[in-house]
């Protein structure tokens, strides 16, 4: 669901022209134009004022919505369900979606209900199943406080890739590139020693979570350990660790593809970790904000 500029703009008592700008200027996550006008996702929320002016102020913002969602907690089993029921397909549809899914998001809804959509590959149903259980999964690793390891980071793979049974949950053993992408993945003989220098690299950085998460994911996505299903295992992997650390699960959209991307440029051409940091950092404040709108109804 969608509303226009005029109806954002009444919403949240700003101009016309001020919510066309903020629009163009990617802080509206969701908002894409169409012909002459712009759509904005009806659960959008007002950009903060000075919200992008630097990081460590966001981060310092998200750590004070999440003190206040802790106040909160224990969640019960209802309220925890009903902040993941609508989650779950935009998420799926959003992951898969930016891997080539065809699948619309009312499709991605019933398809996780038993449904098939006629005229739509098998691939897609099976994606979106399998993301969806590995999902499920994470939401287990997650309650059991599991490590990050290569075996669970193999094991959410399995799930994922579940329309290619031989491939699942194993390293690739054949070269690849990604078309227009400023770096090259590692070698094959050198997956496995990468991958155990990532963990244990990870593991030993201190700095705040979303940032931890922003250089272990561009960092994961170079490796590029599958032969296929690397950027949705990638993003299930950011929000194992989010959830564990307390924070909500993010959902990176279809619509801002072009600002996730251009992360990834900007630290592999210009050294600068910033792009993506901000873009995690302001899902995570916009799903703060949503726990604590639904925990106050």
């Amino acid at each position: 669901m969608y509303m226009t500029v005029m109806q954002a703009a009444e919403k949240w008592k700003l101009s016309d022209r001020r919510v066309r700008f903020l629009c163009a200027e990617g802080k509206i996550h969701g908002a894409f134009q169409e012909g002459r006008g712009w759509k904005i996702p009806l659960d959008a929320m007002k950009p903060v004022d000075g919200r992008f002016r630097s990081t460590e102020n966001l981060l310092e913002m998200i750590d004070r919505k999440k003190a206040e969602l802790d106040t909160r907690r224990p969640l019960t089993e209802g309220e925890v369900a009903r902040l993941m029921e609508q989650f779950i397909v935009e998420y799926t549809y959003n992951s898969n979606a930016i891997e080539g899914n065809t699948l619309t998001l009312r499709e991605t809804d019933m398809v996780l209900r038993g449904l098939t959509i006629d005229q739509k590959p098998l691939k897609d149903h099976l994606e979106a199943v399998g993301h969806k259980e590995a999902f499920d999964l994470v939401l287990e690793f997650v309650k059991n406080q599991t490590a990050l390891s290569e075996r669970v980071i193999q094991q959410i793979h399995y799930l994922v890739l579940a329309d290619k049974k031989d491939d699942r949950g194993v390293y690739r053993r054949i070269p690849v590139r990604i078309m227009g992408a400023h770096h090259e993945t590692a070698q094959p003989y050198l997956i496995q020693p990468k991958m155990e220098q990532l963990l244990a690299a990870y593991a030993e950085k201190t700095e705040h979570i979303v940032t931890k998460l922003a250089w272990f994911h561009i960092e994961f996505e170079s490796i590029h350990p599958f032969i296929d299903g690397n950027g949705r295992t990638g993003r299930l992997l950011v929000n194992l660790e989010l959830m564990k650390a307390g924070y909500p699960s993010i959902d990176i959209k279809f619509t801002d593809r072009l600002a996730y991307y251009n992360a990834f440029d900007e630290y592999h051409v210009n050294q600068r970790l910033s792009a993506m940091e901000n873009l995690f950092a302001g899902y995570t404040n916009e799903r703060l904000d949503n726990y604590l709108a639904m925990l106050q109804d």
